[in-house]
């Protein structure tokens, strides 16, 4: 294990997150008019819906320019999540938004961890709804190895759907790394399942604070039973544990 990464993991997989990431800071370098190169889903939204008469279908537009795109999950932001979930002794973890699933991976080796220290099974459930990033996920996780495909459940599809059926009864963690429109129903339609002391974190609460509105509004009402702190990281982090 490298000093410089709290991973618990062999080599290989150390040296493929670190290729994923750089691929995916690359691609968000080349598409985003933000600050230090991080993409805003609702700003490209915008964007596109400010040049209808060029873009009919703003949103088709936006899904056909994401098709490629990695958009992972910052590498430090991927760090601290596996951190929190090892202390955590997560178990069950949901990942909205899995895309090329290279933060999949940290969820897995962490959820993994647990399951052979404690003897308790684990499962992360990931979703996506684009067949072709699903597939290109699954051959990263083969190229890890069993230690984290045996850990992740996929779930291809509409997770509105997806998540309706099939999921633990208790849910530890909810990772909302997705588009700022579905954050909201997302969590709406794992909330029954999310124990007390749960956590849901959120990327970019900052630096996407219009689009995440309504979802920030639900979290802040004392009423829903949440306890929120933005961290630090780039683009704002919000991790949020459920005290119903």
């Amino acid at each position: 294990m490298s000093s410089s990464t709290p991973l618990d993991a062999p080599p290989h997989i150390l040296q493929l997150l670190s290729t994923l990431h750089k691929k995916s800071l690359d691609q968000e370098a080349a598409i985003s008019q933000k600050e230090k190169g991080k993409v805003v889903s609702s700003d490209i939204l915008d964007n596109l819906a400010d040049s209808q008469t060029t873009t009919p279908n703003p949103q088709d537009e936006f899904d056909r320019l994401m098709l490629d795109k990695f958009i992972a999950l910052d590498a430090d932001k991927c760090q601290f999540v596996y951190q929190l979930l090892t202390a955590m002794g997560a178990t069950t973890v949901i990942e909205a938004g899995t895309s090329f699933g290279v933060s999949t991976i940290y969820l897995a080796l962490a959820v993994g961890k647990t399951a052979a220290r404690t003897g308790t099974p684990g499962t992360v459930i990931a979703t996506e709804k684009e067949p072709s990033k699903a597939a290109i996920a699954r051959g990263y996780w083969a190229q890890c190895g069993p230690e984290v495909e045996r850990v992740i459940d996929l779930r291809e599809g509409d997770l509105l759907v997806t998540l309706l059926e099939g999921v633990p009864e208790v849910v530890d963690v909810l990772l909302l790394d997705i588009w700022c429109a579905l954050a909201l129903p997302t969590l709406k339609t794992v909330l029954p399942r999310l124990r007390r002391g749960a956590a849901v974190l959120t990327d970019n609460t900052i630096s996407a604070v219009e689009g995440y509105r309504e979802l920030l509004a639900f979290l802040r009402d004392p009423g829903n039973g949440f306890r929120n702190v933005t961290l630090p990281f780039t683009g704002g982090f919000e991790m949020s544990v459920y005290s119903p």
